[in-house]
């Protein structure tokens, strides 16, 4: 059985390939029941998650993630999602790889919002506000520059110091990166905005927002977080990556839902209605756009067929040229 760590698996999985076998898996034939979403109770500190995600193409490959969130890692200078990934054969059951679940996710989730973002945002998006300094901001970043012709990228996070380090090891990479310090004015400034944080309380107000700007909100993964107020919600066409697990966990929208703000009608459509052309997205460039994304286990199971196929062509051509 193939076993990638953290750097063998980001190295299998580039931005571009990634993000075209997402689109490909989100069109159809996955098997993709709701997660298992359990919280845990850890004395004295924030909660932990677990959460379980399988995920098939019938006859193909079988694949599940067990991912545990530890909010208060930060503190032991350990990352916050720790996990691994494990990848079978569909129809034979023999288990064919294990990957890094931390960055399987880290990679897949922002490639899916450079998914969505091509639908979404508009064409012409110059300026990037990254709202956020976790593992996820560099990915986001980076996935959001393969389609979009970023020429600025504004870095905001509630600790300054962390913001400019994050700005830096963007600039390390190649983008014209800076750290902020006016949250309002750097989103009213921004084209595509995009949220990675743990806030329980928003953080970007629907009244900064310019016309045709594109919210990306990746955070707030339960009904309790939030990082948009309700004028963001009610000034934006809404869109999501699978309205099963947005609708139920995603506290942007379920806050929303719940206090009579959204109703699942204002839903405009999933990632899987984009790609098919079903709903063609943005309608005109005035047009405020959000786009809520919770995880899907499709994310994970296209990822880590290309991660396998990747590595073992490698392999093979290796052994080829011996």
């Amino acid at each position: 059985m193939l076993v990638l760590n953290k750097e063998q698996t980001r190295n299998a999985l580039p931005w571009r390939p990634l993000i075209e076998v997402l689109e490909a898996m989100f069109r159809g034939g996955c098997v993709a029941p709701l997660r298992h979403h359990h919280e845990m109770e850890v004395p004295g500190e924030a909660s932990a998650v677990m959460l379980l995600m399988p995920a098939w193409v019938p006859g193909e490959h079988i694949g599940v993630k067990i991912l545990n969130l530890f909010p208060d890692n930060h503190l032991r200078a350990l990352p916050t999602i720790i996990g691994r990934y494990l990848l079978s054969s569909g129809k034979t059951g023999e288990m064919l790889a294990m990957l890094e679940g931390g960055e399987l996710t880290a990679r897949r989730t922002a490639a899916t919002s450079a998914l969505a973002a091509r639908y979404l945002s508009r064409e012409d998006a110059s300026t990037m506000l990254m709202v956020g300094t976790g593992r996820l901001s560099l990915n986001l970043m980076e996935a959001h520059a393969v389609h979009r012709r970023l020429e600025r990228f504004l870095v905001w996070g509630r600790n300054a110091v962390k913001a400019e380090e994050t700005a830096q090891q963007a600039r390390d990479l190649g983008l014209p990166a800076v750290a902020v310090t006016d949250l309002a004015k750097a989103a009213g400034e921004a084209d595509i905005i995009s949220c990675a944080t743990l806030s329980e309380q928003p953080l970007i107000r629907g009244a900064w927002l310019k016309p045709g700007a594109h919210l990306d909100l990746v955070g707030a993964f339960k009904p309790s977080m939030r990082e948009t107020d309700d004028d963001a919600v009610k000034r934006s066409s809404i869109f999501v990556d699978t309205r099963i697990g947005a609708l139920k966990e995603g506290g942007d929208l379920v806050q929303p839902l719940q206090s009579g703000v959204l109703t699942p009608a204002d839903i405009r459509a999933e990632l899987s209605e984009l790609v098919t052309g079903s709903h063609p997205g943005r309608q005109d460039a005035a047009e405020i756009t959000l786009f809520k994304s919770v995880g899907a286990a499709l994310e994970d199971l296209a990822g880590a067929i290309l991660a396998y196929q990747q590595v073992t062509l490698q392999q093979v051509t290796m052994e080829t040229e011996r």
